[in-house]
């Protein structure tokens, strides 16, 4: 299933950019480019026979189905030394073990993934509410505006706290009723319904607390609209 939408002149150069490199590492690999980066769809482990394919009459996506367009690459990280961390604008910065953020109460969704590469994917998302995870914190303080997602591979990407709050956004940790694998942003992707993909941080290993509404992420500071909303959306 695809989306059909318009596009302001930077998502223009990264498709081109993204067409270039694809056709580049077809040349050198053998194989189809996917992706911002110019990376290649990676194998992933074939979920097939256990993933949720159908909820509540809403057709699903394979897991398997996501090309790969991360800035680095698929990220593996030793849950044995991982904390979440929550920093800035918050009564008491606090660190959560994978197992603590998923023992919390947990929200479903099926929510679409658009990508401004012209895809588009629909999962059924579990994971814990961005703000019950304020809260571990302690709250957040009244000046705050953003949250700002840092991410193991150096990605980053904000999303206001008001549109948080204001939709239930979740940070996943399952699709489609299994654990997200690796190549999908284990142990943590943000679900940033009605934005484009650059919203949906993956490798999630910070949420910062800011009042700087003008903060630019990986792909905001190339160019790309920060505030990222889907036609049509809010």
């Amino acid at each position: 299933m695809r989306t059909r939408f318009a596009l302001s002149q930077p998502h223009v150069i990264a498709c081109a950019a993204a067409l270039l490199a694809g056709i580049a590492v077809i040349a050198i690999a053998g194989c189809s480019g996917s992706g911002l980066t110019g990376a290649v769809r990676t194998p992933a482990k074939d979920h097939s026979k256990i993933e949720i394919r159908d909820y509540e009459g809403k057709k699903l996506n394979s897991i398997n189905e996501e090309p790969e367009n991360s800035i680095k690459g698929p990220q593996v990280v030793d849950l044995e030394s991982y904390k979440l961390q929550i920093t800035g604008l918050v009564a008491t910065p606090t660190a959560l073990s994978y197992k603590e953020v998923v023992s919390m109460p947990a929200k479903r969704k099926v929510i679409e993934l658009n990508c401004v590469e012209g895809w588009t994917m629909t999962y059924l998302w579990q994971g814990v509410l961005l703000g019950d995870l304020l809260e571990k914190a302690g709250g957040a303080d009244p000046s705050a505006k953003v949250l700002i997602f840092h991410c193991v591979d150096g990605y980053t990407s904000s999303l206001p706290l008001d549109y948080i709050l204001r939709r239930d956004i979740i940070l996943g940790y399952q699709m489609n009723g299994v654990t997200m694998p690796p190549e999908r942003g284990f142990p943590f992707q943000v679900v940033a319904e009605d934005r484009w993909g650059y919203k949906w941080a993956k490798w999630v290993k910070e949420i910062e607390v800011s009042s700087d509404v003008n903060y630019l992420g990986y792909w905001e500071k190339r160019g790309y609209e920060n505030d990222a909303v889907l036609p049509g959306k809010n």
